[in-house]
């Protein structure tokens, strides 16, 4: 989730079609299955580089009840720097003081190769049940042979953070968006990763890629943990505020529920983001 792949990849979804089946007329109910509405830092990382608490009050005040963080390592130059100076369980406290909850963060694959011991006490200590990751290295045209490498690579991390609690997550960014042999990478990893130890964080805006939600969820049942929440209008081919545009949402977390998706974030432009905590108030399924 570094500055250029998250550009690169929010840019490519705003210029393409969205996929078929996922349209709706108008739907203005659903229910996000009675989970809190949560939000990715991310999108608001140049105000957390400033002022982290007043952030995350804004974000209380705009209607979010948990956020997912980005690691003071893994992000240190991408504007989460400024949380190393509070220990694990400082920031606990403070997020709780501030009326929201915190149970994952994002971490670079790099971080945990270079200490996951370390990274997992972080997590305990800030209160996190999830550590997500990215994407996994590859080259862009990789061989079975590479995507085996990096599976068994991820398993291995996976089967730490599972001796210590944790239950780790793979998003669908980068190199899991390759193929080998006419398959895509991300289909071959549902085979090769453990599926007691890894679970699946979906990007919904990667419909533009042709990642369609409501197959992943249904085809992988009990395969994922949490999803990253974007509107999408195909009409336009632009990323909107949740509850406008095309998407179904009372299909998408009806699958979600198949998926087994235990939290979700919102995470679009602060303007968007804000503007999608109505609908999500009232959705229903």
């Amino acid at each position: 989730m570094s500055e250029i792949s998250r550009r690169a990849f929010l840019k490519r979804a705003a210029e393409t079609a969205g996929v078929a089946g996922l349209v709706s007329a108008g739907e203005l109910r659903a229910n996000p299955l009675g989970l809190p509405i949560g939000c990715q830092t991310w999108p608001v990382r140049k105000l957390i580089a400033r002022d982290f608490p007043s952030t995350v009050k804004m974000l209380k005040a705009a209607g979010f009840q948990s956020i997912e963080l980005c690691s003071p390592v893994g992000y240190a130059d991408l504007g989460f720097a400024g949380l190393a100076k509070y220990s694990g369980a400082e920031l606990r406290r403070m997020i709780r003081d501030l009326g929201v909850e915190c149970i994952s963060s994002h971490f670079s694959l790099q971080e945990l190769r270079q200490n996951q011991a370390g990274r997992i006490a972080w997590a305990k200590e800030l209160g996190l049940t999830q550590m997500m990751v990215p994407s996994l290295d590859g080259p862009p045209h990789p061989t079975m042979d590479d995507v085996k490498r990096a599976a068994d690579e991820f398993n291995r991390i996976a089967e730490r953070a599972a001796q210590a609690g944790i239950q780790q997550g793979l998003h669908n960014e980068g190199f899991l968006d390759t193929s080998v042999d006419g398959q895509r990478t991300y289909d071959i990893l549902f085979k090769l990763l453990n599926p007691r130890t890894v679970k699946f964080q979906f990007q919904i805006s990667a419909i533009a890629y042709g990642f369609n939600p409501i197959h992943y969820f249904t085809t992988y049942p009990g395969r994922f943990i949490s999803m990253h929440v974007q509107g999408w209008d195909a009409n336009s081919r632009k990323i909107v505020a949740v509850g406008q545009g095309t998407l179904n949402w009372k299909k998408v977390f009806a699958a979600a529920k198949i998926g087994g998706i235990k939290n979700y974030y919102v995470e679009m432009d602060l303007p968007l983001m804000k503007a999608s905590v109505p609908y999500l108030r009232h959705l229903q399924v």
